[in-house]
Formats: structure tokens, C-alpha cells, sequence
């Protein structure tokens, strides 16, 4: 007897967890941003260009077969990942640049008049929270939400929007939080890291030299994030003593990216690197310039590490070395956009947006990439140009 209910207790758990590992609970998946989902969905890597009509500057989220992605306007899509069709969207009538996080068939997402919650079953919101711009990505723990606002506040409310949790901070929050064994870190444009317990009692807060815009990571005990007044900060989980800082020399808005199992801690500055750091002490493992800032968050996979830069191209480097595997640039240089939209990745299909409106998918693993819908652009442009040049000449030639 014993034995049969041990295996309908495994069977049950093997028919659950699949289904608790493709919620999308925080900003870029975790604790650790990887931005990565290792089950993928079964189905070949297909390449595609799809328009989201204004710029593209939060970053998506994967539930099941679908991309979720929000353009500035406040217009959600949701974009078949194998075909890059839309499936079907909602003007959510307000602005936004908080990134979405998905939970048992609900999506949240943060805009200027407060945080809404979609089913994206029938397509609807079913409920919003009403106060100051939201440009934090909520994070999901224990059937609670969690997110900051422009009015101060780290609000935390339950699946139905009644709130649960209320605590003043003060100055903007506009990080996305992460919960650690009961834990919210978040940090505050007035250059504080806080560590509120979920209970509302605050156990410590570190100030650095300006805003922190940078969501924190988590690894080894620590809380990793950048400021803007140019350095990467570590600090103890536990009484928030610093570890280590680095400085990057200009603004750090990008969020750090960890890799507990090599010790490896990714993030990008102003200053237009893409900045590889040991975890442990913050020593420079390498840094690779792409000329422009690079505000995207990295996502990695296997010995790959991809982000966005504004310079418009996306960069797909070797995680030990900081060398270039391959980049894509889809404004073929006359039509470059940013990319402050941070990459995610399912199985071997990558996924990136820029402010030119359009989401993109390539394959990281062959290195395969889109035709850029740009390029015809490009020719039209040089054509226009060679015409331009054989007029000049011939009537210069007639003057003679």
C-alpha cells in the first residue's frame, strides 16, 4: 500500500513541476537574471521579426509557448515564439516601462497609473492598483506581489489586488525587488539599498554616491547591484556590510547578472562595456567595449553570455573570455536603434526588442539570425545616393 502511494505522490509531483517551473516570477526570470529558461518548448528555432509599433524598452516574459512583451505605448502582445505571430493583445491605456512577470496563467505588470494584473486566459485585467508610476517589476513570493513606486512605497498585495503589504521608504523605487528567505531587497533613487523583511520591519539599508536604478541579484549570500554613481556594489545579506566595490567609471543602470557556478557576476556600464566580475571579490575577470552604454541585462546560457547596447547591435560573447562569438546589428548601421531591452533566452531561441519597435529571434546556438527588415531600407538609401552622386557628376562634366 505504502509503495502505491508512493508512486502517485511521485507521479504527481513529476505532472506538477513543469508547470511550477514556467512561471516567470521576477524581472529576467530569478534572483540571478539569467534571463535563461533551460525546458524550451518542442519545437525547431525559427528566425523572425516581428513590429511592436512604439519602442520596445522593458524587458518580456515566457510562459509556456509564448513571449510576452509591452511596448512604451502600454500595448502587451503576446507573440507565438515558434512563428512570431501575435497571438493577441491588450492596450493596457497607460504607458509603462516596467518589465511583466507571469504566474499561473496571470501576468503583472507595473505602468504610470499603478500595477495591473492580466489573465492571460481571457485576455483581460482583472484587477489594477491604483498610485504613482510603477517602473518596477513586480516580483512573486508566497502569493504576494511585491513592487515598488515613484511614490515612495514597497507595496505588496495579494492575487486578488488587496494589499498585504505597505511600507514607506521614501525617494522613487524603481529597481525590481527580489525576496530571499523571506527578505525584500530594493533599492531607491535615492541611493539606498533597503532589506525589508516580508513581516514590514526593516533590517538595514546601504546608502551609495546616487540613484540605484539597477535591480539587485542574489548569490552566495550576497546582494549585487550598480548605482549610478559608477560602481558595483557587494553586500552581506545579512547586515548588509559591504563585501566589495567596484568602480566602472560611469552610470551602472544595468542590472548584474550572476553565475554562482563560476563565480561570475556580468554587468554593463555607461562607459559602453560589458563588464565580467568575480563574485567573490570583485576582482575584473574582463571587460569588452562596444563604444556605446550598455543598459540592457545579460542573459547567459551554457559558455554564452548576450546583451544589448545602444550603439544597436546585440552582442553574444564567450562568458570565460569576453570574446565575441557573433553580433547582430538589424539597423544595418543607418538605422540603428538601442537596445535597452534586456535578451531573454528559451531552449536555443533568443529574444530581444529595441526602440525602433521590433522584437527579434535568432537561433544563439547556430548563430542564425533574422533578415533585417532594415536593410531594404539601407539598399534604398544607397541607391538614392549612387543616383545622386551620377546627376553631380554628369552635370559637372556638362559645365566643362
Amino acid at each position: 500500500m505504502y509503495k502505491k502511494l508512493l508512486i502517485g505522490l511521485i507521479v504527481a509531483l513529476l505532472c506538477l513541476s513543469p508547470i511550477a517551473a514556467e512561471n516567470w516570477n521576477s524581472f529576467q526570470g530569478g534572483i540571478d537574471h539569467s534571463g535563461y529558461r533551460d525546458e524550451g518548448s518542442d519545437f525547431v528555432t525559427n528566425l523572425w521579426t516581428f513590429n511592436m509599433e512604439s519602442p520596445v524598452h522593458s524587458s518580456p516574459a515566457i510562459y509556456k509557448d509564448y513571449i510576452y512583451y509591452v511596448s512604451n505605448d502600454g500595448i502587451l502582445k503576446a507573440i507565438d515564439m515558434e512563428t512570431g505571430e501575435e497571438e493577441w493583445n491588450l492596450d493596457l491605456e497607460a504607458k509603462t516601462n516596467s518589465s511583466p512577470i507571469i504566474h499561473s496563467n496571470r501576468l503583472y505588470i507595473g505602468c504610470e497609473d499603478g500595477l495591473k494584473a492580466v489573465n492571460i486566459n481571457s485576455h483581460k485585467v482583472v484587477w489594477d492598483y491604483d498610485c504613482d508610476n510603477v517602473a518596477s517589476a513586480p516580483v512573486y513570493h508566497d502569493d504576494i506581489i511585491y513592487f515598488g513606486s515613484d511614490d515612495g512605497h514597497l507595496y505588496g498585495v495579494n492575487e486578488d489586488g488587496k494589499v498585504k503589504f505597505d511600507k514607506k521608504l521614501g525617494d522613487e523605487l524603481r529597481t525590481s525587488p527580489i525576496v530571499v528567505d523571506n527578505t525584500i531587497y530594493v533599492g531607491s533613487t535615492g541611493g539606498k539599498m533597503y532589506s525589508i523583511d516580508t513581516d514590514e520591519s526593516k533590517n538595514w539599508e546601504f546608502t551609495t554616491g546616487d540613484e540605484i536604478l539597477s535591480s539587485p541579484a542574489y548569490v552566495n549570500k550576497t546582494i549585487i547591484f550598480g548605482s549610478t554613481d559608477g560602481s558595483v556594489y557587494c553586500l552581506k545579506k545579512s547586515d548588509g556590510d559591504l563585501e566589495w566595490k567596484v568602480d566602472l567609471n560611469d552610470k551602472v543602470i544595468s542590472s548584474p547578472t550572476v553565475d554562482g557556478h563560476d563565480n561570475n557576476v556580468f554587468i554593463g556600464s555607461d562607459e559602453g562595456n560589458m563588464t565580467c566580475l568575480d563574485v567573490r571579490d570583485g576582482t575584473v575577470k574582463w571587460s569588452h567595449s562596444t563604444g556605446d552604454k550598455v543598459q540592457s541585462t545579460a542573459a547567459i546560457k551554457d559558455n554564452l553570455v548576450a546583451f544589448g547596447s545602444n550603439n544597436g547591435y546585440l552582442y553574444v560573447l564567450n562568458k570565460y573570455t569576453g570574446a565575441e562569438e557573433f553580433t547582430y546589428n538589424p539597423g544595418t548601421i543607418l538605422f540603428n536603434s538601442a537596445i535597452t531591452s534586456s535578451p531573454v533566452i528559451n531552449g536555443n531561441s533568443l529574444f530581444f526588442g529595441d526602440d525602433s519597435g521590433n522584437v527579434y529571434s535568432l537561433n544563439i546556438n547556430k548563430y542564425e539570425v533574422p533578415g533585417s527588415t532594415q536593410m531594404f531600407y539601407s539598399i534604398a538609401v544607397l541607391i538614392i545616393v549612387i543616383i545622386v552622386a551620377i546627376v553631380f557628376v554628369r552635370k559637372v562634366k556638362g559645365r566643362k
